[in-house]
This record gives C-alpha cells, structure tokens and sequence, in this order.
C-alpha cells in the first residue's frame, strides 16, 4: 500500500488486485488473495507496536552494520541522526484519551496526535527512521500536557541503551537548545548540533558577542557550491559557560556562519560540544548543522505528500496507528534504497519522473506483469547495488 502510493487504506482491494497479483501473492508469501483493508486494521489492533519499532529500528542498524552509512559520516566518525517532531493525525472532537488538546481563539478545540523522530540522515537526502517516541498524553493526572521535550527525555535512554557505542551526533532546532538536553548528552557522550536562535540562550550570545571580536584567530573565509560562488564567512567561540535553570553548568561552543549567494546573505548559528578548529568548521556546518533540515524535506515532507500521506487516518485505533506508522516508515526506507540504488538507474536511465511514479509504476508491475523468474534463481544471483552519492 504505502510502496505503491495508494494513499488510503480502501484502496487495497481495489488497486492492488489483479490478473498477476494472485501468482505473486503465491509465489511471495503461500497466500491466494491480499486481506481486506479492515481484516488489517483488525489484525495491527492486536499487535505490540514494540515490535514493529524494533523491526524499523532494525533495519537501520543492519544499513549501519553493512557500512552502507560509511561514506556519510561526520569527520568520518559520527553518524547524524536529527530530531524533530510532527503532527501525523488531526480530529475535531477527542479520539482517544491519548489525545493532546490545543484550544483556538474562537473556542474551537483541535484534538492531535504528534510523534518525536529520530532519523538518520544523510548528505545524499536519506533520511531513515532510526528511532520513534509517540507524543501523548499518558497520565490522565498530570497537569501539563506531553511535548516533544518530555518525548526526548524518554527516546534518548531508549537510544542509548539500543545503541551503546553507536558514534552519533544528534541534530535539533532551537527546541532542543536547553539545559536537560545539554546534559544528557554529556551524560552519553553524545555530540550535538543544535540550531541557537536569536531569542534563545541570552547569556551564551552575550557571551559570544564580547568574546568574538577579541578572537580574531577564530575567523575562516570558505567557498562552495559550484564554481564556489558561494562566499560563508565562519567566527566562532570556545568553551562557553552556560548555567541553565536548575544551576547545571555546561561548557558549550557557538559557531556563526554568514553565507553570501548571489549577493543575498544568509545568517546561521549553531551551539555545539564539537572543538571547533579551522579545518573542522566548514565540515561541522555544512556536513552537519546545514542535514538538520533533511529530517524535514527528505523525511516529514515526503512522508505527507511524497504519496504515503503520513496524516491520512489509516486506522483510528489508537494501537493500530502505531502499527501502521511503523510500516510507513518501513516502505519509505525501502523506496529510499530502491530510489537511491543503482539497479533502478540501470534499469531506467531516464528514470521514472519522480517518486510517485515510482509507486504507480511498481503497482503496475505487481498488477499486470507475470513472474519472470522463480525465487529460488534470484536468491542465486549475485550481484551489487551503489548508491547515488551526489
């Protein structure tokens, strides 16, 4: 369903049937027919969504495992796994307990389910699911309501403890640039990323302003892009002191970056545990804080409108939402890997013009195309597949 771009669970029986279809359901997995869209939403009802994240969780660690995430890593050591959170299903009256509430100027109530990714992401645009923490609101007696805060509070020991020496570095927006934060990852030795606005952290950019124009050394003019007609402008300070509300101190670094293109300047600013040296800055910043934004392109937005339309209710029950989510996130790994992978470019030079036709057209192919070949032969059949490193 998701592979295929049906967008909506009905579709199944309609757009997932036919002449060919029944031999590979066969040949594929023993069965004769596909279920109907509510014998699923039935089944993923009873299922343990625990199990389904291990399987998302596991696909990424095999990736890892067999180095296919190598040729992206941070100063060829951290893997970049960026945070954020999204709104998945919205209602008008409440769904569930679970919900989370947000009232409106004109006394309208809007019922929504939100979750925090964890996702990793890559220069070349992957962005796979590495890690899910549903936002919701568990404890009918507490007085403040869930929050993408309180949900890293609960993925980052999940995180550590599934990953112990996994070299990460977490990537997050001004959200993220807090105390707890700060000190969780200095508790897992976790460097971070972390976008710093201009409202946030008045004593850091004090700091920084008195501190910079007394070290000139921290200063470093880069080009890039083609032709290298981009001009980015990096300053920087060390070993900021910052004490947060409940007087934990963290020594923290602040990196600038104003970027020039085509006479129009950009300002970008990051607080980071990384040293911070001339030949490390443009990596830290381009190859880092700039693939923030890939969990929000590559990731949410292709989910919603890329064809898998991650905020249709596919399912209203609360625990087989879940389940679907997860198998969202499964479908949308493998049509990264198909996407990206080198025997789709053989097959079609061309290519398909654009993602969604990928899904139409491998419907198509499930639909109306005959097996060619048996299992058996293509589990003998050895052969290699690249990925587009551009």
């Amino acid at each position: 369903m998701y592979l295929s771009r049906l967008e909506a669970r009905r579709q199944i029986r309609f757009r997932l049937t036919g002449p060919e279809a029944g031999e590979k359901l066969f040949a594929l997995f023993g069965v004769g027919a596909i279920p109907h869209g509510d014998t699923l939403d039935y089944a993923f009802s009873t299922l343990d969504p625990n199990e389904l994240q291990e399987i998302v969780t596991g696909l990424a660690e095999g990736m890892i495992r067999r180095k296919v995430m190598d040729p992206y890593r941070l100063l060829d050591k951290h893997l970049l796994v960026a945070l954020d959170g999204t709104g998945v299903l919205v209602f008008r009256s409440r769904h569930c307990p679970q919900c989370l509430t947000k009232k409106h100027k004109n006394g309208t109530i809007t019922y929504y389910h939100p979750v925090l990714e964890a996702k990793l992401v890559t220069s070349n645009g992957f962005a796979f699911s590495l890690m899910t923490e549903f936002i919701e609101n568990i404890d009918p007696g507490e007085t403040k309501q869930d929050c993408e805060l309180k949900a890293f509070y609960r993925l980052a020991p999940r995180l550590k403890e599934r990953f112990p020496r996994l070299p990460i570095c977490l990537l997050g927006d001004g959200l993220f640039a807090a105390g707890p934060v700060f000190s969780i990852c200095e508790k897992y030795r976790w460097p971070y990323i972390i976008t710093l606005q201009d409202k946030d952290l008045s004593t850091v950019h004090e700091e920084f302003r008195d501190l910079a124009p007394l070290q000139p050394e921290n200063k470093l003019i880069f080009r890039t892009g083609p032709k290298s007609l981009i001009r980015q402008e990096f300053q920087w300070v060390d070993d900021i002191e910052y004490t947060d509300t409940v007087r934990n101190r963290h020594q923290v670094n602040v990196l600038c970056c104003r970027e020039t293109k085509e006479k129009t300047t950009k300002k970008f600013q990051w607080i980071t545990n990384l040293p911070l040296t001339p030949g490390r800055v443009p990596s830290i910043a381009n190859q880092g804080g700039r693939l923030r934004w890939k969990i929000e392109n590559e990731g949410f937005n292709d989910q919603k409108n890329g064809g898998y339309e991650l905020e249709h209710a596919y399912s209203t029950n609360p625990n087989a939402m879940k389940i679907f989510y997860f198998l969202l996130q499964i479908a949308h790994a493998l049509a990264q890997l198909m996407e990206k992978g080198s025997l789709l470019k053989a097959a079609f030079p061309k290519g398909l013009g654009g993602q969604k036709n990928t899904g139409l057209r491998l419907r198509d192919e499930w639909v109306f195309v005959p097996i060619r070949i048996t299992l058996d032969a293509w589990a003998d059949k050895s052969f290699q597949i690249r990925f587009n490193t551009s």
